[in-house]
This record gives C-alpha cells, sequence and structure tokens, in this order.
C-alpha cells in the first residue's frame, strides 16, 4: 500500500482519521487463533478453519527442568512480549521430562510451568504446542499418557492448543517403536479431544519424516510429523527428505529449528537459515525457533542476564534472535491458494534481500501479507530453480488504487533485463487483478529480481511456469480491468465501475463480522451500477463482485 496515496484522503478530514483508527484497532484485535481458527491436517498441508494452507512461525521456549536456567523464562510476561515484540503466533512449551528438574522428578512443578505459559498464550490469541520433550518418551509412556489426557481436559476445546507427544527420538525404530508409542498417547487423547492437531517426532533427532511417511499414523485424525533443523549442520539433503515426506503425503511441523550448529553452539548460518526460510515459506511449514533462553551458546535468542522480567529491547537479543526476530516478524501466516495451473508459485513477501519495500496485511484470496510501498526504483530478490531453459509464462498478482506502474523481470544485478509488463489501476490498493508477459530463463537454480522502473502497486505473489502457444498468446493480450467503486467512503448510495462483461455482476455485502447483509446484481454489460446503502449502519463492511468466474474483493466504509 503506498503511503503517499493516503495523504488526499487525509486532508478530507476527522472523519477519515476517525476511520483509520477504527480500522487499525479491528486489525490489532484480531488474534492468529481468531484468524486461523484450530489448525488440522489435509493432505499434506495443514490449513485453516477455512480449509486454506496456513503457516504460522514463533519461538520454542528451553527446557523447563528445575535449575537449568531456561525455566525462569516461563512467564506471562514472556509470552506477552513475543506476541508484541516479535509478532508470533506461536509458543513451544518444551517440558523436559526423564532428565534431571523435568516431569517424573518433579510433575507438579513442571505441570505448572505449562500451565503458566498455556494460560498465557490463550490470553493472548496465540498458538501454543505443549511438548513432551524427551529423547526417550517409549520409556515413559505412561506417563506421558497421564499427561497428555490432563492436558486435554484443561486445554482440548481451545484451538490454540497442539500436542507433540515425543520432541526428538535417537535412532530408534519409527515402526518398531516411535509409533505404537505415538499411537497410544494419540488414542488417550483422542477419546477427550477428537480434533486438535497432534504432532509426532520422528526418529534420528526428528529428522526421519521420510521413513515415518512410508508408514504413517492413520488410525487417527489430524496427526503432523515433526521436522527439526539447525542451519549450520543440515543442508539440501534434510531439505530433500522432507520433500519426500510431503511427496508421500504427510504434512510437516518444523517445531524447533536452530540458526546454528546441531549442539546449539558454533557460528550463526545466516545463508542457510534463509535458505531454510524460503523452504517452509514456499511449502506452507510452521516452525519454531529454539530458543527464549540466556543460556551461553548461540542458539540463544538473549544475551546472557537477561532477566526475565524486563521490557526487552533488541539490545539484549544474541545475532541468532535478531536474525530469527526478523524472519518472525514478517512471515505469511495464511498462504494465498496457488493458481490452478501449474508452476511455481513465489510470494512476493519471500525475498531474501530488498530495497525500498514493506509488507502489509492483504484481504486477496488466502490472506497473509503482501508487498507495498513500492516506488521506482526499488527492487526485490528471489532465489528460485527454473527446471529447464526456455520460454516462461510469469504472472504477477497486483493491485493499484489509480496509477499503475511497470514491473521488470531482472537478473545479474539488473543488467540483464527479461522483460517488462505494465500494472494497470484497479481503483483499490487491495483490488487484485493478474498481469502476465513471457520471458526466456535459463535453466538451474539462479537469482530472479522484480524491479520497478516505475512505481505505484502492491505485489501479492507472482509464478512462472512453461510458455505454450496459448499461454504466450494470453499473456500478449491485454488484461481486463478490475471492479472498483466509489465514493469511498460512502454515504448513502455506492457507485460500482464494472468492465464489460456478458454476463451479470454479482454483488455481496458483508459486515464486520462476516454476515452478508445486502445483494446486488448489475445487468450484463452494464458498466456502471447504482447500490443503495440506506439499509446498512455506519461501519466497515467488505464487498465482493463476481462477475463471469471473476471475484474480486474491496474494502467499504459506510459514514
Amino acid at each position: 500500500m503506498k503511503q503517499a496515496s493516503y495523504l488526499p484522503y487525509l486532508r478530507r478530514g476527522a472523519g477519515l482519521l476517525a476511520f483509520a483508527g477504527l480500522l487499525a484497532g479491528t486489525v490489532q484485535a484480531q488474534t492468529p487463533v481468531q484468524q486461523y481458527g484450530l489448525l488440522k491436517v489435509s493432505g499434506n498441508k495443514i490449513v485453516d478453519k477455512n480449509n486454506l494452507p496456513v503457516s504460522v512461525a514463533g519461538n520454542s521456549l528451553f527446557w523447563s527442568n528445575d535449575g537449568w536456567g531456561g525455566e525462569k523464562y516461563y512467564t506471562a510476561n514472556t509470552v506477552n512480549w513475543l506476541k508484541n515484540s516479535w509478532n508470533s503466533k506461536l509458543i513451544r512449551v518444551a517440558m523436559g521430562v526423564e532428565d534431571g528438574g523435568g516431569y517424573i522428578g518433579n510433575p507438579t512443578g513442571n505441570r505448572q510451568k505449562v500451565k503458566t505459559v498455556v494460560d498465557a498464550a490463550l490470553a493472548q490469541g496465540l498458538y501454543v504446542i505443549i511438548d513432551w520433550h524427551s529423547h526417550h518418551a517409549e520409556n515413559y509412556q505412561q506417563q506421558a499418557i497421564a499427561f497428555f489426557q490432563d492436558m486435554a481436559r484443561t486445554y482440548g476445546t481451545s484451538p490454540n492448543v497442539m500436542y507433540e507427544v515425543y520432541n526428538e527420538p535417537l535412532q530408534v525404530s519409527w515402526s518398531g517403536t516411535i509409533k505404537p508409542y505415538a499411537e497410544a498417547v494419540a488414542v488417550a487423547i483422542r477419546a477427550i479431544d477428537p480434533d486438535n492437531l497432534i504432532i509426532v517426532g520422528t526418529s534420528n533427532w526428528s529428522q526421519d519424516v521420510d521413513v515415518a511417511a512410508t508408514d504413517p499414523i492413520t488410525r487417527y485424525p489430524n496427526i503432523a510429523y515433526t521436522l527439526h533443523f539447525y542451519a549450520a549442520t543440515h543442508k539440501q539433503s534434510l531439505r530433500d527428505k522432507a520433500q519426500t515426506a510431503l511427496n508421500r503425503g504427510v504434512a510437516l511441523f518444523a517445531t524447533e529449528y536452530g540458526t546454528t550448529e546441531a549442539s546449539g553452539n558454533g557460528y550463526v548460518d545466516a545463508t542457510s537459515t534463509q535458505e531454510w526460510m524460503t523452504f517452509l515459506r514456499q511449502k506452507g511449514i510452521s516452525h519454531a525457533n529454539w530458543s527464549i533462553n540466556d543460556k551461553a551458546e548461540s542458539a540463544s535468542a538473549l544475551k546472557p542476564g537477561t532477566s526475565p522480567t524486563a521490557a526487552w529491547s533488541d539490545g539484549f537479543l544474541t545475532p541468532s534472535g535478531s536474525l530469527v526476530k526478523g524472519y518472525i516478524q514478517n512471515w505469511n501466516g495464511s498462504t494465498t491458494p496457488p493458481p490452478t495451473s501449474s508452476g511455481t508459485l513465489v510470494q512476493a513477501e519471500s525475498y531474501h534481500t530488498m530495497n525500498g519495500v514493506q509488507t502489509e496485511t492483504t484481504t486477496d484470496a488466502g490472506g497473509g501479507l503482501n508487498v507495498g510501498w513500492i516506488d521506482t526504483g526499488d527492487w526485490m530478490a528471489y532465489t528460485v530453480d527454473v527446471p529447464t531453459a526456455g520460454n516462461y509464462l510469469v504472472e504477477y498478482r497486483v493491485a493499484s488504487l489509480n496509477g499503475g506502474g511497470r514491473i521488470s523481470l531482472e537478473q545479474n544485478a539488473g543488467t540483464t533485463m527479461r522483460g517488462t509488463v505494465n500494472v494497470p489501476a484497479t481503483g483499490g490498493w487491495q483490488n487484485w487483478t493478474t498481469v502476465s508477459h513471457t520471458v526466456w530463463l535459463p535453466a538451474g537454480r539462479q537469482d530472479i529480481a522484480i524491479g520497478v522502473p516505475a512505481g505505484g502497486y502492491n505485489i501479492n505473489w507472482w509464478r512462472f511456469a512453461p510458455a505454450t502457444t496459448t499461454t504466450a498468446r494470453l499473456a500478449s493480450e491485454p488484461t481486463t480491468a478490475a471492479a472498483a467503486l466509489y465514493p469511498n467512503p460512502a454515504g448513502e448510495q455506492l457507485t460500482l465501475a464494472l468492465p464489460p462483461a456478458q454476463g451479470p455482476a454479482l454483488v455481496a455485502v458483508f459486515n464486520a463480522r462476516g454476515r452478508q447483509v445486502l445483494t446486488h446484481t448489475a445487468a450484463p454489460g452494464q458498466v456502471a451500477a447504482q447500490v443503495s446503502l440506506r439499509s446498512l449502519e455506519p461501519g466497515i463492511y467488505t464487498v465482493r463482485i463476481t462477475q463471469q468466474g471473476r471475484t474480486t474483493t474491496h474494502r467499504l466504509v459506510k459514514q
């Protein structure tokens, strides 16, 4: 959204300023759980209440064990800070089990630590993973059953809660050891809680997800599998195993990852972390970073001596904490559904470097984020894999209030120009349309940049697919203009500006609670339609216009 484009509207007076405050309050008031609801497994994806793929990002606490140092951060203060400062949507409660100071030795104390954090997460509307943080959970099956039954009775009606029944199995058999244990715990949970997500660790420190995918748990619904990685140790070979698991149809959840070596120490590998973040974003995999602690190790997010009660500034963060905070703050939640045709979809906000742009929440299909504040001279760079050299149809999901602009697809720091395409005015920063052009691309893993020779638009996603004769022809044809509405804010009457079409335009208006409150049908070929708003109370509404199979959504303010 172009910040400068608000200025003419702000001059209209206090009425719009009041609306801006109302809108900001409305967005701020919606918590992650209110937005996405109960998470569930659908095929190899985790989806939200609307069955759209969703990926949430957050933090893992350190072991809860007495005297280990991380337990001091098991507080509501920590949860509140992570939500407000980091934009965390997920907290993982890593309850230690068999080691000293853990649940086996002190069940009451550790349960209370878990409860403190879970209650705080529920109060903030965050997702929370209750983690049986063990390397030998099969030796404590009965204790695990009793604990998770307790948690299910206490929290099973809350969509916030997920159960991680085994943190990191060691080099033990999936089918012979881990799966039987997980099924025993799952049946105990499902007897009380029929639907909250259950996450199961996999062999070899939760890396052999491909092995688990050959013999998945099928007796109980809503099961995902744990993928753990440490960026300085685990590289493409582990991503290949994860891709194999996805190809076999199971859903993955990266309940723990680090930016360092697997020991938790060593150097912070920012390049490998970025490669992992790109993979998780492309595959729609949720993740929690290890760990919120001040231990003197590289994986800790906080510097040694950081008080558990302070209002922490960025000066308290370690290099790992600073790196991860940037990813979590800007993580896309719900992922925009890819176009129906094949190809590689790239979320616009998944750039690895950029100049000048910002992200914001989008109302386009699927929600999540789009890139905005795009000015002339800005750019965004991405790493993609192009399967073969040849001509590709490249599509961009764009919106522009009234100015439009131009996109250039570039490589080699802008010295190689692959092609340009114009962006039309769509009548609003969230009135989305798709533009495309055909370009030639070389084969292989490569950096591609979206340059901005003329700014004034938003981008939600872009996609490339091998160009056929048909797609090349369509790419060269002008894009049909999007529907628009005015004035906005509106009084008792709204005007719809519609592109010429052979079919009718179906208009539906929804209030802030999602209830349909008004409908209107514009006749085929009608390019301007008047809609009476007299029956509507002042407030914020969503207008959905469907014409010849194409739907656009618009935010409307009724004064």
